[in-house]
């Protein structure tokens, strides 16, 4: 009898193959096999709407850089946000666990607040649950974003070509850290890059040749590659040397025998760019504190169709596959 386990949950393989075959089979329309972060709806006047929803069960609820709250917020302004769309209203769904301290939902919803006040985005719909005591983990939150598409943007996976160049906005691997570090009771300094992608998506839009973006949340940065480049006429190269990882994030990965390729990030957009305006994009993107170790990290190869190669520092290849089981669950 086939039963789900924790790693159809985790964002690598059996989370993908879930989704494909069962998820998608059964609700198969145009907008969903499209699979991307958010659904592009129908044309309204000069701009589309953008509609998208995720569910928040991050344990422990507070962690160093942000909280459950805040992590809501942002990470659904980031679904809009690499679709290109400008995020506008967001629905919050509480489920709380009977017992939950009443100051710990109050500071909750006053993070909710303060992240939708910073990212101009109004939480204008909602609704709340209390189950018994052992049926949530204190408290899980879902929410609904809408965003509008500006004409002239068109972000999609059809839009990549050979040559490419795929950029990522800072380093790699702190969230998942910060999140285990405060479960496990972990001495570290690695603080969450929680945080909203608008401003600097927005900044970069412009200069044009933006072919398609992600946030590289479950599964990393390994796992956006490989959706990316499953099934495709073309392959992807990236370089050890180019991705942006802390010294801390490497010792404690070293340490604890993870790899960051794999690791949950929550500020982070993977920017898929043509040639000719790659480093225009890089430059703007250093301007804004969420930029400032931005990279071209790797590109879009005639080589290698439907993988993803790694070189290393020292010039060694190796296949990046998806995630097979989990390195860290509950991490968002």
């Amino acid at each position: 009898m086939k039963r789900i386990l924790l790693s159809h949950g985790s964002g690598g393989k059996a989370m993908h193959l879930l989704i494909k075959n069962l998820i998608v089979k059964k609700f198969n329309n145009k907008i969903l096999d499209e699979l991307d972060d958010s659904a592009v709806l129908s044309p309204t006047g000069d701009n589309r709407l953008c509609f998208t929803t995720d569910s928040y069960v991050v344990n422990p609820i507070f962690f160093p850089g942000g909280d459950i709250g805040e992590l809501a917020i942002y990470g659904t302004v980031n679904d809009l946000s690499v679709m290109g769309a400008k995020p506008l209203y967001i629905s919050c769904s509480f489920i709380i666990e009977e017992g939950l301290d009443y100051d710990i939902l109050d500071r909750i919803t006053t993070s909710m607040a303060t992240a939708g006040e910073k990212t101009n985005v109004k939480i204008v719909t909602g609704d709340t649950k209390v189950v018994g005591r052992g049926m949530a983990d204190k408290l899980f939150i879902n929410t609904t974003g809408i965003g509008i598409i500006a004409e002239g943007v068109d972000i999609s996976l059809s839009k990549i070509e050979i040559g490419d160049k795929i950029l990522i906005n800072g380093s790699v691997g702190e969230h998942a850290l910060s999140v285990m570090s405060a479960r496990e009771d972990f001495q570290t300094s690695i603080k969450s890059d929680c945080a909203p992608l608008w401003d600097l998506i927005s900044n970069i839009l412009p200069i044009g040749g933006i072919k398609f973006m992600r946030d590289p949340t479950r599964g990393g940065l390994a796992t956006v590659l490989n959706e990316i480049s499953e099934n495709k006429n073309y392959g992807i190269g990236i370089h050890e040397g180019d991705i942006p990882i802390t010294d801390e994030v490497s010792a404690f990965c070293e340490i604890l025998g993870f790899d960051p390729l794999y690791l949950a990030n929550e500020g982070k957009a993977l920017i898929v760019v043509s040639t000719d305006t790659a480093d225009s994009v890089l430059r703007e993107m250093k301007k804004h504190p969420l930029g400032k170790k931005a990279s071209i990290i790797g590109e879009i190869t005639q080589e290698n169709q439907g993988k993803v190669v790694f070189e290393t520092i020292v010039g060694g290849m190796r296949i990046i596959d998806m995630l097979t089981g989990e390195q860290l669950p509950r991490i968002c």
